[in-house]
């Protein structure tokens, strides 16, 4: 898949990059995109929810009235679950909602929401930015030259550059990342995908190696 090199202006440099179609010219399979979002969502859940059982709350442990004779039910102590301010019966205790993915699954998912947004043309490659320091302004010219700034996007780096990272951390809808921290959920959570030319290399030296 070619895709032109736009430059800071929006317009285009003349140069080209090869996405691999065994990546984005694959099939897309829905269900380990479903598996891959689920696992992303639970493992963002804490899990520190509580309530206290009738041992942890607090009351007498006294028997409220004997056991026979009296015309009532049976009664054990105050703290009993149908009184109020008893316990709480089968209530959530804290454990970890994380669910196992196998690697080659969320490879799999990760290579097919890809695909999706290669489907939808919803890939944008831009010359690389270069910041001597992070400056939000100057990234947001760029986006407005690609006019892709009212867009939800997904700006995708290499690694080196650290201040453009840093320059749109502050804009709610573009989510900066390098490119081997790039998630399913965040592909498919994102309208547009950005990619720096130095990134979109990687693809293709990755698929040659």
């Amino acid at each position: 898949m070619q895709v032109d090199v736009l430059d800071s202006k929006g317009q285009k440099t003349g140069r080209s990059v090869e996405l691999p179609d065994d990546i984005f010219g694959i099939e897309p399979n829905n269900h380990v995109i479903y598996l891959a979002v689920k696992q992303y969502l639970a493992a963002q859940r804490q899990g520190t929810h509580k309530v206290k059982t009738r041992a942890e709350v607090k009351g007498a442990s006294r028997k409220l009235h004997r056991q026979k004779g009296t015309g009532g039910s049976r009664k054990g102590n105050i703290r009993n679950p149908l009184y109020k301010g008893g316990g709480t019966i089968f209530g959530p205790k804290p454990h970890a909602y994380d669910i196992k993915l196998n690697r080659k699954v969320k490879d799999l998912a990760k290579m097919s929401a890809l695909a999706y947004k290669a489907k939808e043309n919803a890939i944008v490659v831009v010359e690389d930015i270069n910041l001597d320091a992070p400056k939000t302004k100057t990234v947001l010219e760029v986006l407005t030259n690609l006019k892709v700034a009212d867009k939800k996007l997904m700006l995708i780096q290499d690694a080196s550059d650290v201040n453009l990272l840093l320059s749109v951390r502050n804009v709610p809808s573009v989510l900066g990342v390098a490119l081997s921290d790039i998630n399913t959920y965040d592909i498919v959570n994102s309208e547009l995908l950005v990619l720096t030319e130095s990134a979109a290399k990687i693809f293709a030296e990755e698929e040659a190696a």
